[in-house]
């Protein structure tokens, strides 16, 4: 028998769920959405033509498995509305910082997994982490596998104090990338290409050392080594980031984000 499966907020990352849901052939009736917004309303139905709903309702009691989709801030306010309608779900959530325990007491349900994906999912390309709260069983755990297996890669973590460290990691990371992104193109622009040209450059060089380094066996390090000959340009570009402290910079930066992901759990998830 499909499993049902409601989100709580349709926005973009429900929305990358949902699309690869209905790739796997899972129909549409088996769907539901709580979005408050008209205008994602509007999008769900369009896009996969999904009537979402402004507000929870009995409609959620059919639901096997609950993906909470909704902003850290919005959570503690979505539960209550919509928890009487829910006991005996699954319940997964990708909202940064909240963390499980509030999330169970929230929902009077000790069956929940947190998940932190990044937006390549949006074209599943992404990687999720995720934690699994001690009441859930395996056949929860492969139903989250296939509900999520459309979005990329999955890595199942052993303690939740590690979702804050891949929220920094490649929750964020993302982000990271399109930063060196637009320095690179400013640099390539200085340096007389034209922008596109060298964002271009910038995204190819990217995803190739990905790639690269996905297939490689050997370590970053190695891989790095073997595009620097001493005296050589990438040598003096490497001299210069070493020079100007990128790479301490760039570590604490990552630290800052898992301090934030933190004080977000207890900035959102008070009683």
């Amino acid at each position: 028998m499909q499993q049902g499966i409601a989100f709580i907020g349709g926005g973009n990352m429900a929305s990358a769920i949902i699309g690869g849901l209905l790739k796997q052939g899972w129909p549409v009736s088996h769907i539901d959405v709580v979005e408050p917004f008209d205008e994602a309303r509007a999008k769900l139905s369009s896009q996969f033509g999904i009537i979402a709903q402004a507000q929870a309702g009995s409609f959620l009691t059919r639901a096997n498995l609950v993906v909470w989709a909704v902003k850290p801030q919005t959570f503690k306010e979505a539960a209550a509305q919509t928890q009487a309608h829910i006991h005996a779900a699954l319940h997964l959530s990708v909202a940064a910082g909240i963390r499980s325990d509030t999330i169970a007491q929230w929902l009077g349900s000790e069956r929940v997994v947190r998940a932190m994906p990044n937006t390549p999912a949006l074209i599943g390309k992404g990687i999720t982490a995720l934690f699994a709260r001690a009441a859930v069983n395996e056949p929860d755990k492969a139903l989250v596998n296939q509900v999520l297996g459309s979005t990329g890669e999955l890595m199942w973590v052993g303690a939740e104090d590690h979702i804050d460290a891949v929220t920094a990691l490649s929750g964020s990371g993302p982000a990271y990338m399109f930063y060196f992104m637009e320095a690179m193109r400013e640099a390539g622009t200085g340096m007389g290409l034209e922008p596109a040209q060298a964002y271009r450059l910038a995204v190819a060089t990217f995803i190739g050392a990905g790639e690269l380094a996905k297939a490689s066996p050997e370590s970053p390090e190695t891989l790095r080594q073997r595009v620097t000959s001493k005296g050589g340009t990438t040598h003096a570009a490497l001299s210069a980031m070493e020079a100007s402290g990128i790479k301490p910079a760039f570590i604490a930066a990552m630290q800052a984000a898992q301090a934030r992901a933190r004080e977000m759990g207890r900035e959102f998830g008070t009683d």
